[in-house]
């Protein structure tokens, strides 16, 4: 990143019926009032929408749907989305792509790359050597990368909401997960610039989970500090989140509720995905050896039949999570011939026994980072579709020491409300009632940068300096200002996350770069030159993480 020094200017819903009447007085202050809520999972997503007549109200899909699959197939000339995608996956499994958010931000070096190859074998990914990425070489003339694909899907969801809305709508809060990093949100950013959308934040999803919750229960929250554990386990990550909520006084509008994040554990990779993965390869297992001898090939090298176990797994993850068995069955697996076999619940939990022994380490992970215990918690909520499964919900109640977990939210569209409460308060045409919100930073961030100094006379020596801009937990969006002084020629300081100790060896590896960015100060040397008489109070550094949790930066002296 290069920076020009310029001189200082002078300064200068049917379940959510209740929630809905918390949307106050609405204001007609553009043509296009209506705006969107985004809530992207790794397998589906859930579009919100506000407008006029319609304070808040999850949007239904073609299919009348209230949800819709995360899933794109590409063809030469057409394009597939959502369930009509889902239903191309059996017959074009090359062309379907599914879980590709796993791929944003990632060099082609990262743990993850090579994770999606050995679960997706049948997409071919190419390298493109300018941004060290992966890309998906559908056909040889047509290649997308992730952000391509994340961009065609958020272009997807608002044709969705302006068909529900019956108007245009540019206007959208989209959801991240929490243990996103600054590449990771970049590229969602830019998703949303390939499908013409204004993000008027990228919203954690266990903070809009929290912000939901919060709304709905605003007459309960008062000025004793309430602790809450939010455990959302979905298909493709989990995170445990611990928020307090207790009303604050401000100057504007008297006592207000807010919702601070206090503690945050994640585990990237454990979800309803990988439980589904290990039932397919018990599945693929199963008919291999029911065709033993009739030298057959192996299941797992025939993309469609694999594509049908994938279902047929997610089907049955459903299924087992109300019965003790089930019978698996698909007809015309593989060349013509029929599968049918019987799983238990036992069978699916030995399967995932060491998924299971990871349900409590994100739980662990949030306390300390709360630098809380148990003790103060009052209630664990379950969040995300995976929580459903008996296996966890009985380690998780081990793990947290409670009489029971509470299932008083609505696991699936909590984080979509949330975002569209936030996406009104955001936006010039809605008035809402106040509720704060005080998200917390992750992964800390700092500033290095080398000086010379004169530790005696004539005797000079150069110092390495570290300054923390903002520390872990501590709250955003935030503003910081660092100020280099002595300086008077060109210079160079370095942007990098800080202590990330609180992460494994493989979290690290996934995590990728700890470099931010290099800032290159030119103009420095020759400002001086060109007015020598000017008396420099120093360089300043802007440092803004705004409320997507994005970091950025302009400097002057």
């Amino acid at each position: 990143m290069t920076a020009t020094v310029r001189r200082q200017r002078p300064r200068r819903l049917a379940c959510w019926a209740l929630m809905a009447v918390l949307l106050a007085d609405q204001l007609a202050l553009s043509d296009t009032l209506a705006v969107m809520s985004v809530d992207l999972g790794s397998e589906s997503m859930k579009v919100a929408i506000v407008k006029p007549g319609v304070p808040m109200e999850i949007v239904l899909n073609k299919e009348s749907r209230r949800k819709t699959p995360v899933i794109v197939t590409l063809k030469e000339n057409e394009r597939f989305f959502g369930d009509s995608a889902a239903s191309m996956a059996i017959k074009s499994p090359k062309a379907t792509l599914r879980y590709f958010q796993h791929l944003l931000g990632k060099q082609e070096d990262n743990p993850h790359v090579a994770l999606y190859r050995a679960r997706f074998p049948e997409h071919e990914l190419g390298f493109d050597p300018q941004r060290q990425t992966v890309y998906f070489q559908i056909s040889p003339q047509l290649q997308f990368s992730p952000e391509e694909v994340l961009g065609m899907v958020l272009n997807y969801s608002r044709s969705l909401a302006e068909d529900f809305a019956e108007q245009p709508i540019k206007d959208a809060v989209i959801t991240v997960p929490a243990f996103f990093n600054q590449a990771e949100r970049r590229a969602v950013l830019q998703a949303a610039r390939m499908a013409g959308l204004k993000v008027l934040q990228l919203i954690n999803d266990n903070t809009a989970t929290a912000l939901s919750y919060g709304v709905f229960r605003r007459k309960d929250i008062n000025t004793t500090a309430q602790n809450i554990m939010f455990y959302d386990m979905g298909s493709g990550s989990t995170v445990c989140t611990i928020v307090t909520y207790q009303t604050v006084k401000t100057k504007e509008a008297g006592m207000q509720p807010q919702l601070q994040i206090r503690g945050v554990g994640f585990d990237r990779t454990l979800g309803g995905l990988e439980m589904e993965l290990r039932l397919r390869e018990h599945l693929a297992g199963l008919f291999n050896e029911q065709r033993k001898g009739q030298r057959v090939k192996d299941v797992r090298e025939n993309p469609r039949a694999m594509a049908k176990l994938l279902r047929e797994a997610n089907r049955l993850k459903t299924v087992l999570s109300a019965n003790a068995d089930h019978m698996a069955q698909i007809e015309g697996l593989m060349d013509d011939v029929d599968f049918k076999a019987k799983v238990t619940r036992v069978e699916f939990e030995e399967l995932c026994a060491d998924l299971f022994e990871r349900v409590a380490r994100p739980v662990q992970q949030a306390l300390q980072s709360a630098e809380m215990n148990l003790d103060e918690i009052e209630q664990v909520i379950l969040v995300g579709g995976a929580t459903r499964v008996p296996k966890v919900q009985e380690v998780l109640l081990k793990a947290v020491g409670k009489e029971e977990l509470g299932k008083n939210i609505n696991a699936d569209e909590a984080a979509a409300m949330g975002a569209v409460y936030q996406a009104a308060a955001l936006s010039k045409a809605f008035k809402v009632k106040p509720f704060i919100v005080r998200d917390a930073v992750i992964y800390p961030i700092l500033v290095e940068f080398t000086r010379e100094v004169e530790e005696e006379p004539g005797v000079h020596s150069l110092k390495h300096n570290r300054r923390v801009l903002f520390s872990r937990m501590g709250p955003y969006p935030q503003r910081k200002v660092i100020t280099f002084n002595r300086y008077s020629h060109d210079f160079n300081f370095h942007v990098n996350y800080g202590d990330l100790g609180f992460l494994g060896p493989k979290d690290l590896r996934v995590f990728g770069s700890q470099n931010l960015t290099t800032v290159k100060l030119k103009g420095v040397g020759e400002s001086f030159k060109k007015y020598p008489d000017y008396e420099s109070k120093g360089i300043k550094a802007h440092f803004n993480l705004d409320e997507s949790g994005v970091l950025s930066l302009s400097c002057m002296f």
